[in-house]
């Protein structure tokens, strides 16, 4: 009998070398200099929704990876449709968290949350055309994007990504 986490674990290795292989090559967009961290300036509110929709964004991007590998466009196509619904500013926020979101966070963080959700349903019309390559591409582009706005905007959560 397989050890189903250790299989899940090595078909997440092999989903990212596929992506790595049918994906374009990226360049990581890092500042040369991150950016004050927002998370200490957001309400306790705000934090707790932010926290949420990154632990579902990390969820999905995982099967996302392993489904383009595997071909299975059905999982891409719901999982990406789930992160391009996560989109902060989209939740049921009240006047006053929105005003708190856009006081704590820089208009350049907003704009690439933004870009980084229209690219998810990009994903989405990818995986609905069965179209692996594109597929890769916009996984790539998205992976590009959490790297970069963790590099800039949670450097002090991810040190790893300091230059």
């Amino acid at each position: 009998m397989r050890d189903r986490p250790v299989f899940q674990s090595m078909a997440a290795a092999l989903a990212l070398g596929a992506v790595v292989v049918l994906a374009p090559p990226v360049q990581i967009a890092v500042r040369a200099e991150p950016a004050a961290p927002v998370g200490p300036k957001l309400t306790p509110k705000l934090k707790d929704l932010l926290r949420q929709e990154m632990a579902q964004i990390s969820g999905s991007m995982r099967e996302i990876g392993t489904a383009i590998a595997t071909g299975d466009h059905e999982t891409v196509a719901d999982h990406a449709a789930r992160v391009a619904a996560g989109f902060i500013l989209k939740r049921s926020l009240t006047a006053q968290d929105k005003k708190d979101l856009k006081s704590a966070v820089p208009p350049a963080f907003l704009q690439l949350d933004a870009t980084f959700h229209k690219t998810a349903e990009k994903l989405i019309e990818a995986a609905r055309n069965r179209d692996s390559a594109r597929e890769g591409e916009h996984f790539s582009t998205m992976m590009e994007n959490c790297v970069g706005c963790h590099a800039t905007y949670a450097a002090d959560k991810f040190p790893g990504l300091r230059k």
